[in-house]
């Protein structure tokens, strides 16, 4: 039978092999088996949406008008509720008439801001390890050059901006930053957001500042947004996480008017916007905001995240498994124990005994030695897991 064999275009080719292919087929193949996995690798979230924004999204669909196509900025109540959300939770003034947008989750206004200002050739500071997206579906695929900092450890998983040299800071466009972090659980002080603005000030590169897990902060801590600093660039944010929404993908993008005005133009070529309904249920969500702090319903959740990281944390430690605890995400970023050849390995062998991790190196280079924890089961499954880890450890 005859077929049309067409090349893949060049930005394509050059994106890597998806490296978690043979994890994968490795599950698939325990699965088959009838093993029982217990899956602490994917970052979405096991607890289930609150009610009254079902209730409300269940109501608002039975109306004919919010069936209709959208506004792919958002409708304007939604970028009203957007920016009272802002006012309420960081004290910050936005007009929602330019400088908020809607997005269809925040991936993808990470990868189509690229989009909008990245020709070829253009250099983008990416974080590695990092969201995958900030190199690849955005940097890559519109033919920049991503310049990768590490982040480390002995940095406290900051990057190091003293060590970019100044040729690359000056061809500089952009920077994605992200605090607090996927996939280290680290947080930004104020003094370093400061430190970034005064960089891209003088190297004259905007700044998006990708901050799902704004909300998804341990004991008093209060994430900031780098907004509150300089509202010369745009931050990235979504009811993924805060409302435990993946599925339904809503988010938004606030900041610089002209930065917003771009994306805007980008996504009036190729989408129609996040339904409505769903944009009235997150309203309905971002209205509990009353201060600051996160509403009960939020803090309930971010309580049952922190008791599976203290059991989770204290059951690797108490095996010999030295870890830290993190102040946010609901991530737990840690070194593979010593003398293990390298994370890949590492979480393959865990696979054999039926718990699946991430290895660090699926989030770039300098996640070789690490692999993630997603605190996305019950404290049941994650003891189980424990003992079984215990398997490999001892």
């Amino acid at each position: 039978m005859f077929s049309i064999k067409i090349e893949l275009a060049d930005r394509v080719k050059q994106l890597p092999e998806y490296i978690f292919a043979a994890i994968e087929e490795l599950k698939v193949k325990k699965e088959r088996e009838g093993m029982d996995l217990i899956s602490l690798g994917i970052g979405d979230p096991d607890l289930t949406t609150p009610e009254f924004i079902l209730n409300e999204m269940i109501e608002q669909v039975k109306f004919p008008k919010n069936q209709n196509y959208p506004a792919s900025m958002g409708e304007e109540d939604f970028r009203t509720a957007v920016a009272n959300w802002y006012k309420v939770r960081f004290g910050l003034d936005f007009n929602p008439e330019n400088e908020i947008s809607n997005l269809i989750g925040g991936k993808e206004g990470v990868a189509n801001i690229a989009r909008a200002f990245i020709n070829p050739g253009d250099i983008v500071l990416c974080p590695n390890p990092g969201y995958p997206v900030y190199e690849y579906g955005a940097t890559t695929l519109c033919d920049g050059k991503p310049y990768l900092m590490p982040l480390l450890e002995q940095n406290n998983f900051l990057p190091d901006l003293e060590i970019i040299e100044t040729n690359i800071l000056k061809k500089a466009k952009m920077m994605y930053l992200n605090y607090p972090n996927n996939p280290t659980g680290a947080i930004a002080p104020i003094n370093f957001l400061k430190k970034v603005v005064d960089y891209a000030e003088d190297y004259n590169f905007f700044i998006v500042y990708d901050n799902p897990y704004s909300e998804f902060t341990f004991n008093d801590y209060i994430a900031p947004t780098l907004l509150q600093i300089n509202q010369n660039h745009i931050e990235i944010n979504t009811a993924s996480k805060m409302f435990c929404m993946t599925g339904f993908r809503c988010g938004w993008v606030a900041g610089d008017d002209y930065l917003i005005s771009g994306l805007r133009k980008i996504k009036s070529q190729i989408d129609s916007g996040c339904p409505i309904f769903i944009q009235k249920a997150v309203i309905k969500g971002l209205n509990e905001y009353k201060s600051e702090k996160k509403p009960e319903f939020v803090e309930k959740n971010m309580k049952i995240y922190e008791k599976r990281r203290d059991v989770l944390i204290n059951g690797l430690n108490e095996i010999g498994w030295k870890t830290e605890k993190p102040q946010a995400t609901f991530y737990v970023w840690t070194q593979i124990p010593q003398g293990k050849k390298s994370c890949m390995d590492f979480v393959k062998n865990l696979i054999e005994v039926g718990v699946v991790i991430t290895p660090g190196i699926g989030f770039g280079q300098y996640g070789e030695d690490f692999v993630r924890f997603a605190l996305t089961q019950p404290i049941e499954r994650i003891k189980e897991a424990l003992e079984r880890i215990s398997q490999i450890i001892n």
